[in-house]
């Protein structure tokens, strides 16, 4: 039986509602790493050191996130789940727009506290009302469509954000920008309807304890070898997009205006093209053999190895920029993977609280760490005198393609031992 006020989903409306809330996305994954795009002028203006970046950046963030979205996917998996996520955008907007009011340190943490805290309602909630509007054979592009968030919000941030802060100042960029997410948030409300929980799925509505669900990722081995997967691919990723914006404008010369331009389309476009790539040829290898959601993005962060080093050791940035396309390609092609995993092998009810604990090990580790990895090794190595001390940081993180790649070819084992993406409950 359908819940009150809630929508059967149709063909008609579910691709655009996957667009929609793709675009939800997106403008977090903007909000997210609006501070990483322009820390240059961020770090001058406020007398920042690079440790203090990666722990604006990633930690600040990703602590607050992660925590409080554990109570908000408890909400989402028994409330209305549209309501949450176009609330949630209001909020972590306006704490957007109150970064580019911030003065010292202090003021900018807690602008970015707000921002975390507002996207815990974003994520976990949307994946869980595409789960209810595609049918488990279809979750891997539409997820993939909503995973084009990372790579099209990244763009917009270089793009838009660039030219704000080239034209106007950094702080600028971030009221626009969160005064337009205000906006968005409204439309969400308009457009997407509630659908019916568990529509396209055999499983019975119940709802489900946390603690129950937790304990399905310590026995599943599918879920526990994805949440560590994942976990690990986010540390290379938001390493590499939190601080690449700032190598390529310290040690390759590159300029606000050329940042919003060239950046902006470069990694923007690869990434995109990796996000749906990834997520058709899961659907459609995926359903003869499973284990083809954990090798794929293997593979990709294998192929990205050798250019991710040229590029970084680069004399230029027009040269770094090309070599450094397929690093950006796979940088977040491994997201619709992990996620339809994850939204497949849980039931109806427990998906906003199960995507919720992925986002906590992935945040923790990924967008927490990551950053704060490299700011870390920076600042070691400036103190040492090294004249490429960020260079040197994101080299170090090289090693950590090859452990996420080995990561998810073990998650493709499991699968296979399995032989199925969903238990047969699901």
């Amino acid at each position: 039986m359908a819940e009150a006020g809630t929508l059967k989903p149709s063909g008609s409306k579910s691709f655009s509602v996957a667009i929609i809330l793709g675009g939800l996305y997106g403008l977090s994954f903007l909000d997210r790493q609006l501070l990483s795009l322009l820390a240059e002028p961020i770090k001058a203006d406020l007398l920042l050191s690079d440790t203090q970046l990666g722990l604006l950046a990633g930690f600040t963030f990703a602590l607050f996130y992660s925590v409080f979205g554990l109570p908000v996917a408890w909400l989402a998996d028994r409330g209305n789940r549209v309501w949450i996520v176009s609330a949630s955008c209001a909020l972590w907007s306006a704490f957007t727009a109150a970064c580019g009011l911030a003065q010292n340190v202090v003021q900018l943490a807690i602008a970015r506290i707000g921002v975390g805290i507002g996207e815990a309602g974003g994520s976990p909630p949307s994946y869980s009302i595409i789960a209810d509007y595609f049918p488990p054979e279809q979750r891997g592009k539409a997820l993939a469509i909503y995973s084009l968030g990372i790579p099209l919000g990244t763009t917009a941030g270089a793009a838009i954000g660039g030219w704000i802060a080239a034209h106007y100042g950094w702080r600028a960029a971030f009221i626009s920008i969160g005064l337009f997410g205000c906006a968005y948030a409204l439309f969400i409300l308009l457009t997407v309807r509630e659908p019916q929980r568990g529509a396209m799925d055999r499983a019975p509505v119940t709802s489900m304890p946390f603690l129950a669900t937790l304990r399905q990722f310590w026995v599943d081995r599918v879920l526990r070898m994805t949440a560590i997967a994942g976990s690990l691919s986010a540390f290379v990723g938001y390493a590499m997009v939190s601080w690449v914006p700032a190598l390529m404008m310290r040690d390759k010369g590159m300029t606000l205006s050329d940042l919003a331009l060239y950046y902006s389309i470069a990694g923007g476009t690869a990434s995109a093209v990796g996000t749906l790539a990834t997520g058709f040829l899961i659907d459609s290898l995926g359903k003869y053999r499973p284990r083809i959601y954990g090798l794929v993005p293997a593979a990709g962060l294998l192929m990205s190895v050798s250019f991710w080093v040229a590029g970084l050791t680069a004399t230029s940035w027009p040269i770094a920029l090309a070599l450094l396309i397929i690093p950006f390609t796979f940088c977040s092609s491994y997201m619709p993977a992990v996620v339809t995993i994850v939204q497949n092998r849980v039931a109806p009810a427990q998906r906003s609280m199960a995507s919720s604990i992925l986002l906590l090990f992935m945040n923790i580790i990924g967008l927490g760490i990551g950053p704060l990895y490299i700011g870390l090794i920076s600042d070691a190595a400036t103190s040492a005198g090294s004249a490429t001390s960020l260079q040197i940081a994101l080299l170090a993180l090289t090693p950590l393609f090859i452990v996420a790649a080995f990561a998810h070819w073990l998650v493709g084992l499991a699968l296979r031992q399995a032989n199925s993406l969903t238990p047969a409950s699901v």
